[in-house]
């Protein structure tokens, strides 16, 4: 499919991101395309966590919409929310595994309350997803176990438990060795490339954001708005000029 033709999952419109009544992100509209990885990228402190939340209704907008599948995520009636938000899965930066449950028991939670699934099948699919991230052995394992990499691991399968076709990820790299960042971002491509999933990637990562992004959204800690929103590649070259210098680091880094 060319660039730019994949169909549109989620539209943010005219979106303002508070704390409080401390507007910290406006003006802002993008879109995330079917397929793709978009990375929310910018400086620690710039507001791209806060901004995750109102895309996945943990947050409320100060002003504007979130559509998902062209419905107002913000706007929807309980039981449309809980229809709305099974279309994606969510990994949070500090992984969120509820530490009294076994990795597989975290797993089986929402399948649970959500699929209807019986015991065995629950247990199967928690399973098949541990194997997709390359957690074989761990379903009986409590989360204290785990390497932190591990926990970022176990804490993706979770959010791919459910088989959603967007995936939010929340800083994923974050406290990871340069190593296990590195094979967190190659997971990431391998969900895009075998199972179309489309990831939306918060980061102030450089590295892992020209990685793995088709598509970077750049937040700015100035102006508290987004200044650019294209592939890595044009930003690079043609990009607004504090947006190319903040990228360039990233890159001399790789080098």
């Amino acid at each position: 499919m060319a660039a730019g033709t994949q169909p549109v999952l989620v539209q943010a419109i005219g979106l303002q991101v508070a704390h409080g009544d401390q507007v910290v992100l406006h003006g802002l509209d993008f879109d995330i395309r079917a397929g793709e990885v978009l990375v929310i990228l910018g400086a620690s402190g710039c507001g791209k966590s806060s901004l995750l939340r109102d895309l996945v209704g943990l947050g409320r907008p100060h002003a504007g919409q979130v559509l998902l599948d062209g419905q107002d995520l913000h706007a929807a009636s309980a039981a449309q929310g809980r229809q709305l938000r099974q279309r994606f899965g969510v990994m949070f930066q500090a992984g969120a595994l509820w530490s009294a449950l076994s990795v597989g028991q975290n797993l089986m939670l929402p399948l649970r309350l959500l699929s209807g699934l019986p015991p065995a099948a629950q247990a199967r699919q928690a399973r098949l997803k541990l194997a997709l991230v390359g957690l074989d052995g761990s379903f009986d394992l409590m989360p204290a176990q785990l390497s932190g990499g591990m926990r970022k691991r176990a804490a993706l399968a979770r959010a791919l438990v459910l088989d959603p076709p967007l995936l939010y990820l929340d800083e994923p790299g974050s406290g990871l060795d340069p190593l296990n960042a590195a094979r967190l971002d190659e997971l990431v491509l391998q969900l895009r490339q075998h199972l179309g999933t489309t990831v939306v990637l918060v980061t102030h990562d450089i590295q892992s954001a020209l990685a793995v992004a088709d598509r970077v959204l750049f937040l700015d800690e100035d102006t508290r708005t987004m200044t650019a929103l294209d592939s890595p590649a044009r930003l690079l070259s043609h990009g607004p000029a504090a947006v190319r210098r903040f990228l360039h680091r990233g890159q001399e880094a790789l080098a």
